[in-house]
């Protein structure tokens, strides 16, 4: 491997990064983009979507559009209010785009201007300030923006101020000089219910999938120390199905330990999957694990519905909240109207073994729940009834493969 030569293993590649894949959806964004789309890429965690709105940043630029991102995570604490919330957006906008002092500007216009709402502020400032200061086209691409989720306050209005930039283009044609790109992790339902005031029911989803074998061209490069480098590399792309975090760190640890290299097998065997949670540097794993389990309320049924995929090979999709809630984890991917574990590795990790051993920390339910299973669903006895159900029906979640104990008015409780 050349010396200028790295793979990039967590975060975001830059835009000269010579490991950086391009895939379908760099084009798609750039091109919808540049006709003044609304976009937005919502998907799991480490699939690139920075590396995305990094590089797709940087060729708008360089066409002669101005751009900027606002990263929403680092917009404060989950206390934060509307005012300083709004007005933390507007101050990154004009630092960012050096419209003026933004100190200055935020003790002066915004401050002058609080007899209304801080949302309303926002609007003004788009028509007043950023679309007479900026002569060109505007793309303002924000950033993890399902950290929105845990404002205390209100943010369809957000979304909704959005929307209403579209609208006005009929009335005033500025408005087709900005767009707006979001992305995160998170479902357009999450981010707002109102299908009346929703902008994605306007825009242009961006579908981000794993490598493909005639994109990966890229990583050659980095296997030149390895005999047959082409087809070590489809063979990594069997075990990681194009994910991109686990590519780019599969064959970082070829292209490392090249002088002890076996097998792409024996790599992900005793570099990943053994012993995986004191390997997982930087973390991938636990964060799909975390994503699964870390909410007591809905753990059980997200893992009833792993095991069946499991167990069955796949399970048709419904995009119930569960399926949508598994696929933004990663752990699982959506393939020809069916949800399939997304890969090899993630199959040998959170395997048959680990679902039972994260079940049965779900006591002191699990325990019954186990039973129930055993007994196909069909001993009712040991079925929770009155409070107990209530309580742990709201607390824990229901954990069964699409089966869960519920109330039957007439006879009590039976599976369902």
């Amino acid at each position: 491997m050349s010396n200028d030569y790295a793979y990039k293993v967590g975060g975001s590649l830059s835009e000269e990064a010579p490991s950086y894949v391009v895939r379908q959806a760099d084009n798609k964004l750039y091109q919808n983009l540049k006709l003044g789309e609304f976009c937005y890429v919502l998907n799991s965690r480490q699939m690139g979507k920075t590396s995305l709105l990094v590089r797709t940043m940087r060729k708008l630029e360089a066409s002669g559009v101005y751009c900027t991102t606002i990263d929403v995570s680092g917009r404060g604490s989950q206390n934060i209010q509307p005012e300083q919330w709004y007005a933390g957006v507007v101050y990154t906008l004009v630092a960012n785009f050096q419209l003026a002092n933004a100190s200055e500007f935020m003790r002066g216009w915004w401050q002058e201007r609080l007899s209304i709402s801080p949302v309303q502020r926002f609007g003004e400032f788009i028509e007043e300030v950023l679309l007479n200061k900026i002569s060109g086209d505007i793309v303002v691409f924000i950033d993890e923006i399902d950290s929105i989720l845990s404002l205390q306050f209100e943010s369809d209005d957000f979304f909704a101020l959005i929307r209403s930039c579209y609208e006005k283009r009929s009335l005033n044609s500025n408005y087709k000089r900005l767009t707006f790109a979001l992305i995160g992790v998170a479902t357009p339902s999450d981010l707002i219910s109102d299908k009346t005031r929703t902008p994605f029911n306007i825009g242009c989803a961006i579908q981000l999938y794993g490598f493909k074998v005639d994109e990966v061209a890229p990583l050659l490069k980095g296997l030149d120390n390895i005999e047959n480098p082409a087809k070590v590399l489809q063979e990594v792309l069997a075990w990681t199905n194009g994910q991109p975090f686990l590519t780019q760190k599969l064959c970082n640890l070829i292209s490392n330990y090249h002088k002890t290299f076996i097998s792409v097998e024996d790599t992900v065997i005793n570099q990943i999957t053994t012993n995986w949670e004191s390997q997982d540097e930087p973390p991938h794993l636990k964060t799909i694990r975390d994503r699964v389990i870390s909410q007591e309320t809905r753990a059980g049924s997200l893992l009833g519905l792993y095991q069946s995929i499991l167990r069955n090979g796949a399970v048709p999709v419904d995009d119930s909240p569960e399926q949508i809630e598994l696929r933004l984890s990663g752990l699982v991917v959506q393939t020809k109207g069916c949800l399939k574990v997304y890969n090899q590795i993630y199959a040998s990790v959170f395997n048959l073994h680990w679902v039972e051993k994260m079940l049965n920390n779900l006591r002191p339910y699990s325990e019954v729940f186990t039973a129930w299973v055993a007994s196909n669903y069909q001993d009712e006895s040991r079925l929770l009834r009155g409070n107990a159900l209530q309580e742990k029906a709201e607390g824990r979640g229901q954990m069964a493969e699409g089966k869960i104990p519920v109330r039957n008015a007439r006879s009590g409780f039976k599976a369902q």
